[in-house]
């Protein structure tokens, strides 16, 4: 018996990262094991669920995984839990595609009932047909239990329960507004350099939740034995890592290698000569920009490996890292100028560019994502591959391959394909 669960929410902000890591922080508390997920491809909610859980959170992508390898990802590191909490994105069924993609499909396809958390602070019984609506849209997504968001006071309490009352729909909770549990927002998503303190959070979802009606999400659900795991990239692989420059690593990719030893950039040390392949991810080497230009004795050593023929995969801020250089609103800071081009984080430069994104190289399909603000500036490098959004339609992001350098602002889902493929001639 295991207890699980998707929590989910008709819109972005309606609450879900709050009650994920209060519902996370109670089960904790209670000295269960607790698997976290993520659904999405998202980077920085995942350090929430990993600073609460002390285990890894995993994402939970339909765009960019297979169903079966979406089945494979939750049962492996389902195994030893005693409690899977998914968090949702964005609403329930916003997808790539109508609801292609979303976290309806996720729940559908692993076969987990659905919390809503909706936010009631301006709203009463308008919630009734609200919530009537999800609960009928799509056969095979399970709503099973509402958790009301910022409620006034005890009488608007009353007055969603007879919401959920009438609905048949049950309520696992009222949470009240709470300024301590706000979490900031950056420009480029959730802050997670400056983690709001989940000190005391068990005891406060513990009072606002009902315990019984969330254990009874206990249940033996369709969760097979995992599948033999094989790692895909044999050898030692070097990894950049750095609490913003470096940040954005999926724990999948982590479990691609045979091997893996992580480096901080900025520390001034030449990278190691037994290795068999360096992964620079992406992050914010943005913020950044002086400190790793100063540490030049790495930078060199990475230039000096790519000319060797060593493999190196770079995404997004990994890329920006590889270029000639970063111009920023205080000056233009070298890089490793392993790949002849200059990227612009100035204030008046920056555009969003953001979705799924997929390549076809070497005769396989690679998929990812995109986000970032920086731009590159104009350059001479052609692109070895045609990149496409998630509907078909082609983008202008180029992908770099200069020796054994792959590069690009799309961040890479390695768990689903053959990143040694990126390799062939």
């Amino acid at each position: 018996m295991r207890i699980q669960f998707l929590i989910a929410a008709p819109s972005s902000g309606s609450g879900k990262t709050t009650v994920a890591r209060g519902m996370m922080a109670m089960l904790v508390a209670k000295g269960l094991r607790v698997q976290p997920y993520k659904c999405g491809p998202d980077y920085i909610d995942t350090k929430f669920h990993e600073r609460i859980c002390h285990r890894p959170s995993v994402n939970l992508d339909a765009f960019m995984a297979s169903e079966q390898h979406l089945k494979d990802v939750y049962r492996h590191y389902a195994a030893d839990a005693d409690a899977c909490v998914v968090e949702g994105m964005m609403g329930l069924f916003d997808g790539y595609e109508r609801d292609r993609g979303s976290c309806a499909e996720v729940a559908r396809i692993l076969g987990l009932p659905v919390i809503m958390v909706v936010d009631a602070r301006s709203a009463a019984y308008s919630m009734a047909p609200l919530l009537a609506g999800f609960m009928h849209f799509r056969e095979g997504v399970d709503i099973a239990g509402v958790i009301f968001n910022k409620v006034g006071s005890q009488r608007h309490a009353a007055m969603l329960q007879e919401v959920s009352d009438d609905l048949g729909l049950p309520c696992l909770g009222f949470l009240p507004r709470a300024d301590r549990l706000e979490t900031g927002n950056r420009y480029l998503g959730l802050d997670f350099s400056e983690m709001a303190d989940e000190e005391g959070w068990a005891e406060l979802f513990g009072k606002h939740f009902n315990w019984e009606r969330i254990d009874a999400f206990s249940a033996n659900l369709p969760c097979e034995q995992p599948s033999e795991r094989v790692k895909k990239i044999s050898g030692k692989t070097l990894v950049a890592r750095n609490a913003e420059a470096f940040a954005f690593i999926y724990q999948e990719t982590l479990d691609q290698f045979e091997k893996v030893e992580f480096f901080d950039p900025e520390a001034n040390l030449p990278i190691p000569d037994d290795i068999s392949l360096l992964y620079l991810p992406g992050g914010y080497p943005e913020k950044h920009m002086k400190a790793l230009a100063e540490a030049k004795t790495t930078r060199t050593s990475i230039a000096d490996y790519a000319r060797r023929g060593g493999k190196i995969v770079a995404e997004c801020g990994g890329m920006m890292y590889l270029c000639h250089s970063i111009v920023g609103d205080d000056g233009e800071y070298p890089m490793c100028d392993v790949l002849p081009a200059r990227v612009t984080a100035r204030r008046n430069d920056r555009k969003l560019s953001l979705g799924y994104r997929k390549f076809m190289m070497n005769g396989r399909e690679y998929r990812g994502h995109e986000f970032h603000y920086t731009q590159l500036l104009p350059h001479d490098l052609p692109s070895v591959a045609q990149v496409w959004n998630a509907r078909g339609q082609a983008v202008a992001t180029p992908v770099f391959k200069w020796k054994n350098v792959v590069a690009s602002y799309t961040h890479l889902y390695w768990g689903n394909g053959d990143i040694q493929q990126l390799f062939s001639e």
